[in-house]
């Protein structure tokens, strides 16, 4: 694709039913979601799911996340038991990732689940990608658009900006409305069940659901999101700053100012929706460095911290 600039559809009948043509020949598509935008292709399509992880640069021992039109559809690819069904009725669609056990019958790519016997699944919310997925009927494959342990893009530009000509076909989608991944949980078979990744649904409302969480924190990859080192923005990062350091943008939340704000009502769920875009702007900015304001570690932001925690890395 060197050379060619990436093609823009806008989010109307013409440019879904466009993405919905190229996701059908096997071929990539950025999608917006209310998360942030995937980088997707049919999961059934072994080369298309290799074109993923050749433009991420992603490692192949982690696994990829499975976008579904329904539970029926997730049903084809993952048994369900009853607390899976519950959190389906009541989180799907949105920011919520179930990892269950993968049918022998699924279909999908063996990359897609990095050769692991289960399989993330989640229905987005955003109305283009719920398009997209119910007019192509396949489930998709949709890590975020961007290079491996690079920023998360909440918009078509920061697609752009992270895989420049290399990006495929971007459906334009605005920016993204949560602006933070989804929380990823894994519902073993032994009835316990972990959060993989903590996003806008917190642990304190999944344990209303679920009981206590087991806590396992082991060597496997099981989920995105979970090397020690993501989202990085390419620059040093230093964390809980109440003023920048000499040469560093200041990142602001609540009271703290700062060259640019995640909230300047100390608001966690904007704070969620505005961190990638203001680590995107620290990172073109010509400073060299980026200091971020302290965040409360309850709620929300959880997920902001651990974000940041990896960025930092």
């Amino acid at each position: 694709m060197s050379g060619k600039k990436p093609a823009i559809l806008k989010p109307d009948a013409g440019g879904i039913a466009r993405a919905v043509d190229l996701l059908r020949e096997g071929k990539l598509v950025a999608l917006p979601t209310e998360t942030v935008y995937g980088l997707a292709a049919r999961a059934d399509h072994p080369n298309a799911v290799a074109e993923i992880y050749r433009a991420k640069g992603r490692p192949d021992f982690n696994p990829l996340i499975v976008h579904v039109a329904s539970v029926a559809m997730a049903k084809r690819l993952a048994r369900l038991d009853g607390r899976a069904e519950e959190l389906a009725r009541k989180y799907w669609p949105g920011p919520l990732t179930l990892v269950l056990p993968l049918r022998d019958d699924a279909g999908i790519a063996p990359a897609v689940s990095a050769g692991l016997s289960t399989i993330a699944l989640r229905q987005p919310a955003h109305p283009v990608a719920a398009a997209v997925l119910s007019a192509l009927d396949l489930p998709i494959a949709a890590p975020s658009a961007n290079r491996s342990n690079a920023l998360s893009p909440t918009s078509a530009a920061h697609v752009l900006s992270s895989l420049g000509e290399d990006s495929p076909a971007i459906l334009d989608g605005g920016d993204a409305e949560a602006g933070l991944e989804s929380t990823i949980v894994a519902l073993r078979e032994s009835g316990e069940w972990s959060l993989l990744r903590p996003g806008p649904i917190t642990a304190e409302e999944l344990e209303n659901t679920l009981g206590p969480e087991l806590k396992l924190r082991g060597a496997t990859i099981e989920a995105p999101g979970q090397l020690k080192k993501h989202y990085s923005p390419g620059k040093p990062v230093m964390l809980n700053c109440h003023e920048p350091t000499e040469d560093a943008f200041m990142i602001g939340f609540g009271s703290v100012r700062g060259d640019a704000t995640l909230s300047p009502t100390g608001d966690l769920a904007e704070a969620a929706a505005r961190l990638y875009a203001c680590l995107h702007e620290a990172a073109a900015s010509d400073k060299a460095q980026i200091c971020v304001a302290p965040i409360p570690k309850e709620g929300m932001g959880r997920a902001i911290n651990d974000r940041l925690k990896r960025a930092a890395a």
